[in-house]
């Protein structure tokens, strides 16, 4: 089950852009959505998808290495000539169960090279000939959790979503004189196939059953007021929007998408 939405598919026409993250969950709606709409996209992962869409070109590389990010920067310059839109919805964790201790110093380095300095990179690469054209977008997707962690099992990741938010924040007020729009999507709980192996690994770390696990991170969260978590689709429609020039002057904001999980303003 999942979401549909009515798609132009002339709205992004001509649009060169770029999306890490793309072969699942939020990422892979996000570039169905703009290669649905005209886009002409971009996308990297370690591994190749067994599906690919139609009208998007596939880097292999990791994006938490140097290499990988200058490797999709370097292809999508030369193939698309240019890029109007970087979406960064690379992320996860794979810290265990177990709070701050379990936390050791390769799982900090791998939630912060995945989840921080892959954005951070592709920026540094990309971003300087949006200036040069006075035009372009930016879009980080962060986490509800850079405001509402949860300490059992995603402090590293939390942590490097609070940087990427206030480096966002910072970059915004960088590059806007220059024409260069950013803005921060924070998700709640997404159903994503990333969400469940989490369910999976707290389940064993923790010897309960899904079900508990799943419920565990209910409570944690405080719960979902609306009743269930977002569809990725619902990610991507929000991340086209701002994308878009119907959203022409939203710059340097956080837009939180979590069916009301964050109890305060």
């Amino acid at each position: 089950m999942s979401v549909h939405f009515r798609v132009d598919p002339t709205e992004f026409a001509d649009k060169r852009v770029v999306v890490t993250g793309g072969t699942m969950g939020a990422g892979e709606a996000i570039v169905k959505r703009f290669a649905g709409a005209g886009a002409r996209v971009a996308t990297a992962a370690r591994n190749l998808p067994e599906a690919p869409v139609t009208g998007v070109t596939f880097v292999k590389a990791d994006l938490s290495t140097e290499d990988g990010v200058a490797r999709l920067a370097e292809h999508a310059l030369s193939e698309l000539g240019g890029i109007d839109i970087v979406i960064h919805s690379l992320g996860g964790s794979s810290t265990p169960g177990g709070g701050f201790r379990a936390a050791t110093e390769e799982f900090w380095q791998q939630e912060l090279s995945l989840n921080l300095l892959a954005a951070v990179r592709l920026d540094r690469l990309l971003v300087p000939q949006m200036l040069e054209r006075r035009q372009g977008v930016v879009i980080h997707v962060a986490s509800i959790q850079h405001r509402l962690p949860l300490h059992d099992s995603t402090t590293p990741y939390a942590a490097a979503k609070a940087a990427l938010a206030s480096y966002s924040k910072s970059l915004s007020k960088e590059v806007g004189p220059s024409g260069v729009r950013v803005n921060t999507v924070s998700p709640g709980w997404i159903r994503t196939s990333a969400a469940d192996r989490m369910v999976q690994r707290l389940a064993e770390s923790g010897g309960i059953d899904e079900d508990q696990a799943r419920q565990g991170i209910m409570d944690a969260l405080g719960g979902i007021p609306l009743g269930r978590p977002a569809w990725p689709e619902e990610v991507a429609e929000l991340v086209a929007f701002l994308s878009s020039e119907r959203a022409a002057s939203i710059h340097g904001a956080d837009y939180v998408i979590d069916g009301g999980t964050v109890p305060t303003l």
